[in-house]
């Protein structure tokens, strides 16, 4: 009885060692200013094999759990600077930005107080 509960609960961590495989969690600075551009930066990550995006206003660290065997870090980074936040050395999408209300234009040496 005591092999066979052994072996069960071997197999058991084999099992979820092997689901846990391919997944990994990479952080990064995205340009952004308020819980609007949180809720657009968490949005534009949610691409297949993203698992989990969180980004912080008062940090600007993103964190993000994703299936390397579906999607990498920088695939889902340039989803996304497409949404118009920039992130290191990959620049925003400049119409995207644009777009953004004028409180969320980070770049913008004044941009106007966020409205409620």
């Amino acid at each position: 009885m005591k092999t066979f509960i052994v072996l069960l609960i071997s197999m058991i961590s084999m099992s979820s060692f092997a689901q846990q495989q391919g997944i990994k969690t990479n952080t990064f600075i995205i340009n952004g200013i308020c819980d609007d551009c949180k809720e657009r930066i968490e949005n534009a990550a949610d691409i297949k094999g993203v698992k989990l995006c969180k980004w912080s206003p008062d940090t600007k660290i993103a964190t993000v759990t994703y299936d390397e065997s579906k999607v990498n870090l920088e695939q889902i980074q340039k989803a996304i600077a497409k949404a118009g936040y920039d992130i290191g050395e990959i620049k925003g999408n400049d119409a995207a930005y644009n777009k953004l209300p004028k409180c969320c234009q980070y770049r913008s040496a004044n941009p106007e107080p966020h409205k409620k």
